[in-house]
């Protein structure tokens, strides 16, 4: 520990510890652009500005580390007006058009301008033309409300590792760009959104669909459907004025009834049909390997339900396309049922079926809108998707008063759901969720965890791994007997890379991988609200844990519907039917 003083008061913090967490352990609040707590110190804004004793130029406090007696002045009048300075410079290259901007209210930039009081600009505008990128069916980039803080850059290179965005150019023509200025949809872009959650500007925003979800909910002869993913429960409140981790899953239901959805479901049904569909083609898989001995058999499976993760491989590792599963994404599944089990359930033509699915990603809009995704007809399975900001967008739009809405439960048919498929939201929840079944369909026992917690395959650490043993089995899986199934999870697409790495080189070896596109899952999905840091991820996934201890049921096997919808449609996992709705496959890039 070394002892510095901070606007007079004297503090003792740990040596390296950089000015700007030091500020932050006083209860100090030092304005930042480029600083995230998610990725490296950049110190490119330079609003952190901060007045040290015995330096002659101001410093960047996200950059500077403490030394012994180091004397700081967080608030002085040189470091308000060289902030000041800063943000009227950042100004005169933004094209401001607040009001129209989908940041409006929750921009960076916006913020610091009305704290520093930026009423008059002192420098000359330099009005940027408008240069917008509305390639991506996921993401918009528009380059004039671009203050070239780099987190993007950061975030696509650090957390993801692919580089879709980088730095291009020098000096005054320097931005953010994509390959050769390729259009963002022609490039290696995964989708994920994850640029979008940390620009601190409307430079990336989602490709809205707002517009044509109430044109459709205006329209008297279409009948149309929602469905809500897992994690958006757990994260609509903080759009909506709720302290993060706030469960609010009967009144975000209450709210899309009062909308005008025709029915609200849960896509947590599907996500208990995926595991069921997924928990048998591993079997299938391990089966033909271990007993069959088929060298045609590719293992480790890996799982599909993550879009932005799906693209990544078909680009990055596109020789490991055989290993993912077959089986569609649950919003996909959602979708195809949709429009023909639940149409013909309900007497409506499939032709008049729209499908909304409100998702915390940005990928699904992309993954919507794939030719693999369209089993019923020319039409896609689903027509909207929503991303959780979206949908508090709508809900404001609408006046209600999210608070004082009653909780009301989802329709049945396809809103029924179990606590396995609620945690398909956080990471690991999915690996989880198939091992509750899949052990069970083996042995005839539930799996050998407290409380069905499978604590091992829970956590944030980047890349999890564990060894299940596999005891007792079932006659006709005794095959089965005495392995010792390897599994591994990871989030973000930089642990995937590394996983991957390790696999190809052959120093690790599994039979069933989960992986997610976003830091956390789906709870740090790139359409959750904004801001997202470590903490606030740690509150949503505490949120769906609970959410899976008060459920009813909590094995996705034991889900009737799901159980009816075998008996009555798709007569047996892995079947001609299932193949042809719930399964499909990829193409390298």
């Amino acid at each position: 520990m070394i002892r510095i003083i901070m606007n007079g008061s004297p503090m003792e913090v740990e040596e390296g510890t950089r000015v700007l967490a030091a500020a932050q352990d006083a209860g100090v609040r030092i304005p930042t652009l480029c600083y995230h707590k998610d990725l490296c110190v950049a110190g490119n804004c330079r609003v952190c500005l901060v007045e040290v004793e015995g330096q002659r130029a101001l410093q960047a406090a996200c950059a500077l580390p403490v030394s012994e007696g180091m004397t700081i002045r967080t608030n002085s009048a040189a470091v308000r007006a060289a902030r000041k300075h800063v943000i009227e410079l950042l100004l005169s290259e933004h094209r401001v058009d607040c009001l129209k901007c989908a940041r409006n209210g929750n921009c960076e930039l916006q913020n610091l301008a009305e704290e520093y009081r930026v009423e008059e600009r002192e420098f000359i505008d330099l009005g940027l033309e408008r240069s917008l990128d509305r390639s991506s069916p996921s993401i918009e980039k528009d380059d004039s409300k671009c203050i070239r803080c780099q987190r993007c850059v950061r975030t696509c290179t650090e957390l993801q590792r692919i580089s879709a965005l980088t730095v291009a150019h020098k000096g005054s023509k320097m931005r953010v760009d994509t390959f050769f200025g390729n259009p963002l949809g022609d490039v290696v872009c995964s989708n994920c959104g994850q640029c979008v959650s940390r620009c601190p500007t409307g430079a990336l925003v989602e490709r809205s669909s707002i517009d044509s979800v109430w044109s459709a909910l205006d329209n008297p002869k279409l009948h149309v459907v929602v469905q809500t993913a897992p994690a958006v429960r757990v994260s609509i409140g903080e759009e909506l004025g709720c302290e993060p981790g706030k469960r609010a899953t009967g009144q975000m239901v209450t709210a899309l009834r009062r909308l005008g959805f025709d029915k609200v479901f849960d896509t947590d049904f599907t996500a208990d049909l995926t595991i069921i569909e997924e928990g048998h083609e591993l079997l299938r898989r391990l089966k033909a390997k271990l007993l069959d001995h088929d060298e045609n058999t590719v293992l480790p499976m890996f799982t599909s339900c993550s879009p932005g993760w799906v693209k990544f491989l078909e680009h990055q590792f596109p020789e490991h396309l055989e290993n993912l599963s077959t089986c569609k994404s649950p919003q996909q599944m959602f979708g195809a049922l949709a429009k023909t089990w639940y149409a013909s359930q309900a007497q409506v033509d499939p032709e008049n079926v729209v499908v909304v699915s409100i998702m915390p990603c940005t990928a699904k809009k992309f993954e919507a809108d794939r030719p693999e995704m369209r089993s019923v007809g020319a039409r896609p399975d689903v027509d909207h998707v929503l991303t959780t900001r979206e949908l508090a967008r709508m809900i404001r739009q609408s006046g209600f008063d999210f608070g004082k809405l009653e909780e009301q439960a989802y329709d049945t048919l396809l809103g029924t759901s179990t606590g396995a498929g609620v945690i398909f939201g956080a990471t690991g929840g999915v690996m989880e969720a198939a091992l509750r079944t899949a052990y069970e369909v083996v042995t005839g026992r539930p799996v050998p965890f407290r409380n069905l917690e499978i604590l091992p395959v829970r956590g944030m650490e980047g890349i999890r791994e564990a060894v299940i043993p596999i005891e007792g089995c079932l006659p006709e899986w005794s095959f089965l007997e005495g392995v010792d199934l390897r599994i591994a999870i990871t989030h973000g697409l930089a642990n995937a890379w590394e996983l991957i790495e390790g696999i190809k080189a052959g120093r690790l070896s599994y039979h069933f991988i989960e992986v997610m596109a976003c830091p956390g899952g789906c709870l740090g999905g790139g359409g959750q609200p904004i801001p997202t840091d470590m903490e606030i991820r740690l509150e949503r996934m505490a949120a769906i844990y609970e959410e899976d201890r008060q459920m009813p049921l909590r094995k996705s096997h034991e889900n009737p519907d799901v159980q009816r919808l075998y008996e009555e449609f798709l007569k047996e996992p892995l079947g001609e039917k299932s193949h042809e709705l719930l399964h499909t496959h990829y193409t390298a890039r």
